[in-house]
């Protein structure tokens, strides 16, 4: 055999070499690509039976958030004390013949409400307890339909219960429920839709700590119907584009002509302009 030859054949065994490793390679890596894609499969069909049930549990089945709330519609309308109206959907609290009346339109879920209540709520309770105003609560659920849960409506239907109590413990629940310890982020879990957090932040609140009658009115969604007709109510009300609104007088209470007052200072400026002497 020729040295010529003895190349040629080291040459094209270096070849089939090369090629047989080439198709190994590619049998490894797609073995590689079914194992991963078969372990993906199985998370995902473990991830999409966890999504089911989960839909399950809240997409109207019997007991479900969603089925709880259509049921509320056609319940019994329990009104909280401390109510006044033909629905009970006038809350006023502070002296009946003061010449100045705040209304505060809030939505629970509402970051912007939380923001202000934070800084401006212990004002508005110290006011209404000097007699500056009276005040008066119109609570929307609209959040629950723009970012889906029912935390809007379950938190109504506790501050119901609280009103029941009384409105100083009214007050008080509404500002812990907006504090930034316990306010939901507004793209986070839907905290307000659970009982046993509604009932925790109320445990905070020397007037229902503990409160059994309070508790049972929350589990048993006793004012829940009452909360839709709040909502409804709020719905109804004019020249309102936002959470919060705050008017004095039914004069709009804002330093822009939209937004709320944000800060003590401006609150403070704003409800000395506009206060009937």
């Amino acid at each position: 055999m020729s040295n010529r030859n003895s190349q040629a054949n080291k040459q094209a065994a270096r070849e089939r070499l090369r090629a047989e490793r080439e198709r190994q390679a590619k049998k490894d890596k797609v073995r590689r690509q079914l194992t991963v894609g078969g372990a993906i499969v199985v998370v995902l069909a473990i991830a999409g039976g966890i999504g089911l049930a989960v839909a399950k549990s809240g997409g109207g089945g019997d007991g479900s958030p969603e089925d709880t709330w259509a049921k509320a519609k056609n319940a019994k309308l329990v009104k909280p004390a401390h109510t006044t109206g033909s629905d009970g959907t006038t809350v006023t609290i502070g002296e009946k013949d003061a010449k100045n009346t705040l209304s505060l339109y809030e939505d629970p879920r509402c970051p912007g409400c939380a923001n202000f209540e934070q800084n401006v709520g212990d004002i508005v309770e110290k006011d209404v307890a000097d007699g500056k105003y009276k005040a008066t609560f119109h609570l929307g659920t609209f959040l629950d339909d723009n970012l889906q849960g029912t935390g809007s409506k379950n938190a109504v239907s506790a501050l119901g219960a609280a009103l029941n109590k009384s409105p100083e413990a009214f007050l008080k629940y509404k500002y812990a429920l907006y504090s930034k310890k316990y306010h939901p982020e507004e793209t986070g879990p839907d905290k307000f839709a659970d009982d046993a957090y509604l009932i925790e932040v109320a445990d905070t609140v020397p007037e229902l700590k503990g409160d059994k009658a309070f508790q049972k009115a929350l589990k048993d969604g006793t004012y829940d119907r009452w909360a839709l007709t709040m909502s409804d109510a709020f719905n109804k009300a004019k020249d309102i584009r936002s959470t919060p609104t705050i008017k004095l007088n039914d004069k709009l209470l804002s330093p822009d002509g939209q937004s709320a007052p944000s800060t003590p200072a401006v609150f403070n400026s704003l409800v000395a302009k506009n206060l009937k002497k």
